[in-house]
């Protein structure tokens, strides 16, 4: 005898397809349906090997950001911009020069290869007293900055200030008189008038780093020797090296002056200029001075962005 159906059901089963006494189909799912090409997924659906997934929030991330590309140190303007200018003035003088009608005095002033043997006196001077400049400031500032010459700090940046205050022809006229006329009393003055900024950048570039830093690396064991080249110098280059830009743009414009103490250079087109009156030989010997220094600054400016350490350049 069969059971009449309950109330509210049907004796036969809403889905022909289904037998009866099966349990009812679920309905289709709109996320493990096949999407047409092109067609967008809602908003927290994604794919995985063909199958539809969704995110109910509280898992879902977002993806992290994409690191900004790094910026070159050394732009296109930075390296062509002044040396096309350098260039031009130079060859605008060698135009004027060919065009130019000069005297006997002036013809010989630049004749026999004197603006070559000048142009590189000049060179010659600026090399040498650098590198004096800096194996004699760097160490030293090195040594007044730890702790047991601390305390000669002023008396060193003291005699730096005097050096360079003294009129650098009244310095060199002293040198002179005391070591005799050459190269050797030219370069000492030149030495001396460019040894505060480097040593006075470096005093400033050590002094400014952070102590937590210097007792951080002594705390995981570093040696006195690795916290100065590893931790402090490293921090201290961007003002050393500034220091060490501004010596060398001083040492260019100094060593104009050796002439007087006979160490040659550029300065003696100039003061030939200037004693038998010829305008031709002063400019050329000026044009080439600044032409000179303003190579020399931009060498030392893509040096200064070269050596600087990439840990402490500022990312916008």
């Amino acid at each position: 005898m069969s059971t009449p159906p309950r109330p509210g059901q049907s004796g036969r089963s809403s889905d022909p397809g289904r037998p009866s006494g099966s349990p009812p189909r679920q309905p289709p799912n709109d996320a493990n349906r096949p999407r047409r090409p092109g067609q967008e997924r809602p908003s927290g659906e994604h794919e995985v090997k063909g199958l539809a997934f969704r995110d109910d929030g509280d898992g879902e991330q977002e993806a992290p950001p994409t690191p900004a590309r790094e910026a070159r140190r050394i732009t296109w303007q930075k390296l062509t911009f002044l040396p096309v200018f350098i260039l031009l003035v130079l060859l605008a003088t060698w135009l004027w020069f060919n065009q130019a009608d000069l005297d006997t005095i002036s013809k010989n002033a630049l004749s026999g290869g004197n603006v070559w043997k000048a142009l590189r006196q000049h060179i010659v001077l600026t090399v040498i007293s650098t590198f004096f400049v800096l194996i004699i400031a760097i160490p030293l500032g090195i040594l007044l900055t730890r702790r047991m010459f601390r305390k000669a700090t002023p008396v060193a940046l003291a005699f730096a200030n005097m050096g360079q205050a003294t009129p650098a022809i009244g310095l060199l006229a002293l040198l002179v008189i005391w070591l005799g006329i050459g190269r050797r009393s030219a370069l000492i003055g030149i030495i001396i008038y460019a040894i505060l900024p480097v040593l006075s950048n470096t005093i400033a570039g050590l002094k400014a780093n952070d102590p937590t830093l210097i007792e951080a690396a002594r705390g995981i064991g570093m040696s006195p020797l690795g916290v100065l080249t590893k931790v402090e110098l490293p921090l201290a280059v961007p003002l050393i090296l500034a220091g060490v830009r501004t010596a060398l743009v001083l040492n260019v414009g100094t060593a104009t002056l050796a002439t007087f103490g006979g160490g040659g250079g550029l300065g003696v087109l100039i003061t030939t200029g200037i004693t038998n009156q010829r305008m031709p030989v002063l400019m050329l010997g000026s044009i080439l001075t600044i032409a000179l220094a303003l190579l020399v600054d931009w060498l030392a400016s893509l040096a200064e962005l070269l050596l600087r350490p990439r840990g402490l350049e500022v990312r916008s």
